[in-house]
């Protein structure tokens, strides 16, 4: 059974072009979308109206957009890091921000991957598409 895809973003039209992407990658994994960091969180440990999830069931890879409501993408992956369950889980960020404060901030906090959303929508269903194949086909993930 394949493990899911945690997709933590706010824009309806970037969480519908994901999953064309994925379709067309034929990836089939499911994709869970939550539509802000708090949320994100609340899932990923269990908690709210999560507390029924188990908890050490984790997705195959969280992508992660850095401008959420409620809990910004940085505090979510600081505390995705800093809980010993969640630690190895693969992060990417799939952002529209090149500030370079936050693809350094990213990083030191532990993202495997920083990727700028394309704007255009063929580049952008292909960047989609190039994690899912790599991150889901292609990379070897630690066993816990």
């Amino acid at each position: 059974m394949h493990k899911e895809i945690l997709l933590v973003e706010d824009n309806p039209d970037d969480v519908e072009l994901t999953r064309l992407a994925f379709d067309e990658a034929k990836i089939a994994n499911r994709l869970v979308v939550m539509g802000d960091g708090a949320e994100a969180l609340d899932y990923l440990f269990a908690r709210g109206r999560y507390s029924d999830r188990d908890p050490n069931d984790l997705p195959s890879i969280v992508l992660l957009d850095l401008n959420l409501p409620k809990v910004d993408g940085r505090e979510v992956l600081q505390a995705i890091r800093a809980h010993e369950p969640t630690r190895t889980l693969p992060v990417v960020v799939l952002t529209t921000s090149t500030e370079p404060f936050d693809v350094e901030a990213s990083y030191a906090l532990g993202v495997n991957s920083y990727i700028q959303k394309p704007v255009d929508f063929e580049q952008f269903v292909w960047a989609v598409k190039q994690v899912g194949l790599y991150w889901l086909v292609l990379n070897h993930p630690r066993n816990p």
